[in-house]
């Protein structure tokens, strides 16, 4: 959902508003609500961040994070999983973890829902390559796919069951396939 205002925000008032549920995302001037996650989204969505979390948190390469706001580049998103390189991730005075991210993560993860735009999602992932983010990923649970944006913008399609999905150089640990990602959606 676009919400229309009267008059242009800029970021730091959009950033005064409350904060709805599903997250509002501030992109190109406009105050865009996210979709309500249903079943397979949520499935994919809360099992690949605790995957990741698995198998980098404990080693502090990286942390996976769920539904973070991330504000850089003129935009605040809501990527549905957010990964930061563990040196990279915003410390308060007290060394706790930040409540405000204002860079792009490390890696970037969509799932689409139905009725979602491809499109703007997929914008979203070259925001974050443009400023920075090493890959992004779009999940298409409906299609058993992944697509997977390179730092250089290039675009591989995974949909095999044997296929094993590529990372960035920092969670090269990491290992998943199509047919691991999909099978989260029979438990």
């Amino acid at each position: 959902m676009v919400q229309t205002v009267t008059k242009p925000l800029t970021i730091e008032e959009f950033l005064q508003l409350p904060e709805t549920k599903p997250a509002s995302e501030f992109i190109d001037g406009q105050i865009i609500q996210k979709h309500i996650p249903q079943g397979k989204h949520s499935t994919v969505q809360l099992d690949l961040g605790a995957s990741i979390n698995l198998v980098l948190k404990p080693e502090h390469i990286a942390r996976a994070y769920s539904e973070l706001r991330c504000t850089f580049g003129g935009k605040s998103i809501v990527p549905d999983v957010a990964v930061f390189i563990w040196g990279r991730i915003p410390r308060d005075e007290n060394g706790e973890v930040s409540n405000t991210f204002t860079t792009a993560p490390d890696w970037t993860i969509e799932i689409l829902s139905p009725n979602q735009s491809q499109t703007k999602v997929v914008r979203k992932i070259l925001h974050c390559l443009a400023h920075g983010t090493q890959m992004g990923w779009l999940i298409d649970p409906e299609e058993k796919l992944v697509f997977v944006y390179f730092s250089d913008r290039t675009l591989a399609v995974f949909e095999e069951e044997g296929d094993r999905l590529p990372v960035p150089s920092f969670a090269e640990s990491f290992n998943l396939t199509i047919g691991q990602l999909c099978s989260w959606l029979m438990e």
